[in-house]
């Protein structure tokens, strides 16, 4: 079911790179840039950690939403699939987070 949503929305993103910016906001996402597309990463980032912080359960689900989102705007602006990250979670799945760490830093 989560591969499902992801991949429709890999879908509108990708259709988005020829959109017009001035009909369609990841358009206008694409159109204005990496740095952009990183600010509101670090944007919504900082919104998830308040809401966070706040205990609101509600606000907390809405604000993971707006991150992922921004997070699959960059996968698909760096030509990159929402696919690739749920095969390297698969890969790390059942591995220590420690052994797992240390085996990069190798």
């Amino acid at each position: 079911m989560s591969d499902d949503i992801l991949a429709r929305l890999m879908a509108v993103l990708e259709s988005r790179k020829d959109a017009d910016p001035e009909t369609s906001y990841v358009a206008s996402l694409y159109h204005e840039g990496l740095d952009a597309i990183l600010e509101k990463i670090s944007e919504e980032s900082a919104e998830t950690i308040v809401a966070a912080k706040s205990g609101d359960k509600k606000q907390i689900v809405y604000e993971t939403a707006d991150l992922w989102f921004h997070c699959l705007v960059l996968l698909a602006q760096q030509n990159l699939t929402a696919q690739q990250v749920l095969d390297e979670l698969n890969r790390r799945f059942g591995l220590s987070g420690i052994v797992e760490k240390a085996a990069r830093q190798k």
